[in-house]
């Protein structure tokens, strides 16, 4: 593994560690802290992936690898945590990142949690979130968390070969957000995180929409047709069930329309203006950008 480059060392404390750099919010986050003249210091577990920014140097950190992280984390001061890649030991990999993270002197996590997070919440992968910011809690650090709903960028992935969204989400509503907005939120806590200290803030777009609501902004914007067809959950399983996935994949998967349905990803918050200075992205921008 490779040591911390000493350049960066002297000047440690101003340092923000990121993970995530090679994936599209983290990657977003990075670059608008390079932009800003912040020095970082890119965790990943492929160094070689992470993106090439002007005072940025990439270390390696596998965030299961307890000491490893310690190691790529030791003297910075901010950490910013995006969330690893969903698997069946999620949970195990944060904790044991938090714990490296607390080891090594880190002094405040933002962590990258999910809109609703609660040991009881319908979307399976939002207990691993909040048992994530209970751990980080019980570990001593300052702690920011963005709690963000679902990302409207994934919205058009709902749609089927055939133009359609399936999925037991009945009328319920979710506020999508642009992973632009995140990432700007993300820029102006990092920049001065102990103005944020102990904050909880939900990320969301400025409506909440039914999927039949975002199927029109689709069909408006892509320029084809798109519907919203519910399904039962029983429906839901069986139509999934040929992608050969785990149960806990398939559990996600129908849960995040489940969610939707019980009114959980439902409510706007003004956390995105009051952060950014800018009004949150609209669902048909965000969708028109990807398009363009």
């Amino acid at each position: 593994m490779s040591e911390v480059p000493t350049e960066f060392t002297a000047a440690a404390d101003s340092v923000v560690a990121l993970t995530g750099s090679t994936g599209r919010l983290g990657g977003r986050v990075a670059r608008r802290l390079a932009e800003r003249g912040v020095p970082l210091r890119l965790v990943a577990r492929r160094p070689e992936r992470a993106p090439k920014l002007p005072g940025a140097v990439a270390v390696r950190g596998d965030y299961a690898d307890r000491a490893a992280v310690r190691q790529a984390l030791a003297g910075t001061r901010t950490v910013f945590m995006v969330s690893a890649s969903e698997s069946a030991d999620r949970l195990d990999q944060h904790r044991a990142f938090v714990d490296a993270a607390a080891e090594a002197g880190v002094r405040h996590l933002v962590y990258v949690s999910f809109f609703g997070a609660a040991p009881d919440a319908t979307f399976t992968l939002a207990r691993d979130h909040f048992h994530t910011e209970q751990h980080i809690r019980a570990s001593g650090l300052a702690h920011t968390f963005l709690r963000d709903n679902l990302y409207a960028e994934f919205v058009p992935d709902l749609v089927g070969e055939d133009g359609v969204i399936r999925g037991p989400a009945g009328r319920g509503r979710a506020a999508f957000v642009g992973q632009d907005d995140i990432a700007d939120a993300a820029a102006a806590v990092l920049s001065g995180p102990d103005d944020h200290a102990g904050r909880v803030y939900d990320l969301t777009g400025p409506e909440a929409l039914t999927l039949d609501e975002a199927a029109a902004i689709l069909s408006a914007r892509l320029g084809r047709t798109v519907t919203y067809r519910p399904e039962t959950v029983e429906e839901a399983y069986a139509s999934r069930a040929s992608y050969g996935a785990p149960q806990w994949q398939l559990d996600a998967w129908v849960s995040t329309y489940t969610a939707i349905a019980s009114g959980e990803l439902d409510g706007v918050s003004d956390a995105v203006p009051r952060l950014t200075g800018h009004p949150a992205t609209p669902l048909a921008e965000i969708v028109r950008g990807l398009v363009d």
